[in-house]
């Protein structure tokens, strides 16, 4: 079932997603202090192109950096993001079948809103102290 809405997901909205969110990386990337920032958008953009069957934790190893690169990133574009997957959410979950991948957009905001000090993991492994 998860690859079957992976691939709805993928059609509807995942690849636009992950174009998007690739190409924020590229520009963040240029320079040297927003290379985690790029790093972060790359992660997501992997996530959101296939968002089925995998989700979130955080990392007990993340510190400080962390938490200032997340209150940036939270600022200047956390919210963005986290409205505009609100949005796209609410829009799919106007149909039966647009509910799981609206679920899937709202699972998206936590790591949209502060990507840093989270990793991606599969839901089926179990979950290892990080």
């Amino acid at each position: 079932m998860k690859t079957v809405l992976n691939v709805i997901w993928l059609v509807l909205s995942g690849f636009w997603l992950f174009l998007a969110y690739m190409a924020a990386g590229l520009l963040l990337c240029v320079t040297i202090i927003g290379i985690p920032f790029g790093i972060a958008a790359f992660r997501i953009g992997v996530y959101a192109l296939w968002p089925f069957g995998y989700t979130t934790v955080e990392r007990s190893d993340a510190g400080a950096p962390s938490c200032v690169g997340n209150v940036l990133w939270l600022v200047l574009a956390g919210w963005w993001l986290a409205l505009g997957h609100i949005a796209t959410g609410l829009a799919l979950c106007i149909t039966i079948i647009g509910i799981p991948l609206g679920v899937a957009n709202f699972k998206l905001i936590p790591v949209s809103l502060l990507p840093l000090g989270r990793d991606i993991v599969r839901t089926d492994e179990p979950f290892a102290v990080r």
